[in-house]
């Protein structure tokens, strides 16, 4: 029999009442969503919908049922995130498969989407026939979300990882993207070639001592190879702006995510690889987010 993670959630125990009781279990293990949580969860044991949840909120769980819902609360309250546990996660407007081999895509991550579909729209209309790389695709989040608001444009994933593409893969045919994605596994963009009019990335950049500090969320659940950005966490971004010059099409953009307090540094690494920065875009906690840059013949008016 298994032990009860949230001792009071027993047969007979009502729909409304599990979800209550998950919730309050996870707001006592200090955890961030713990409404958002139980709901996710429960629906996901239930194989119900969150308006279906609703108009069955006084049915009664069965003990197979508890059961369910009991194994993946003691999943959630390992700090496993949701995602994980659901093994999909929403991004742009698009619903990614996610792994143990991938990140899970972050709502601070559309910032970069937001800020390149600005730069495209600022140089013309959003059906030019674009050609777009993204530098270590993982989910693919990026690179899809792009293609998805870009009729005509077409783009290549690369990675590291031959696990991390196969989830990038699935991701393009469930979003009917396949026939305009191409995915390489390689170190950054190596035997990938030029010219690209736009280049999105989402590097490691987190400093190595500083992944134990990290939230278990994301120290235990992420892939190390995702995070590590070296000692100072600007390894990528150094190979990142040796490569600029040779992936970039002459009035092309580039657009990097950053971590907290990055912004100067990383600016400086592209302006001596000859390139012209502009100030990042803020995400919605007011952290510089995504930074912007083109090369040097080609000046923002």
């Amino acid at each position: 029999m298994m032990t009860r993670i949230i001792p009071g959630l027993k047969t007979d125990a009502s729909i409304a009442e599990a979800q209550r009781m998950m919730a309050q279990a996870f707001r006592l293990a200090g955890l961030d969503s713990p409404e958002a949580d139980a709901r996710l969860l429960l629906g996901h044991a239930l194989r119900l919908d969150r308006a279906r949840l609703l108009s069955q909120s006084d049915r009664l769980l069965e003990a197979r049922e508890i059961e369910a819902v009991q194994g993946l609360a003691a999943r959630r309250l390992r700090h496993e995130p949701v995602a994980r546990i659901l093994g999909r996660k929403e991004f742009w407007n698009l619903t990614l498969q996610v792994s143990d081999a991938v990140l899970v895509p972050r709502p601070e991550t559309e910032t970069v989407v937001e800020l390149a579909l600005d730069l495209i729209a600022h140089d013309g209309p959003r059906d030019e026939p674009l050609r777009i790389l993204d530098i270590g695709t993982g989910t693919g989040a990026l690179l899809l979300a792009l293609l998805s608001e870009l009729p005509k444009a077409s783009g290549v994933g690369t990675d590291v990882s031959m696990r991390a593409l196969e989830i990038a893969r699935v991701n393009a045919a469930q979003n009917e993207l396949a026939a305009r994605t191409q995915f390489v596994c390689c170190n950054l963009a190596d035997g990938v070639g030029g010219p690209f009019d736009l280049v999105v990335s989402n590097p490691p950049y987190i400093a190595r001592a500083e992944i134990e500090t990290l939230q278990p969320e994301v120290r235990d659940y992420d892939p190390a190879l995702a995070l590590d950005g070296g000692t100072d966490g600007l390894d990528f971004y150094r190979a990142i702006a040796r490569e600029a010059a040779r992936l970039l099409a002459p009035d092309g953009h580039l657009v990097v995510e950053l971590g907290a307090g990055q912004e100067a540094p990383v600016a400086r690494l592209f302006q001596t690889a000859g390139l012209t920065v502009e100030p990042a875009r803020p995400d919605l906690a007011g952290i510089p987010r995504a930074l912007p840059a083109m090369p040097a013949a080609k000046r923002p008016s």
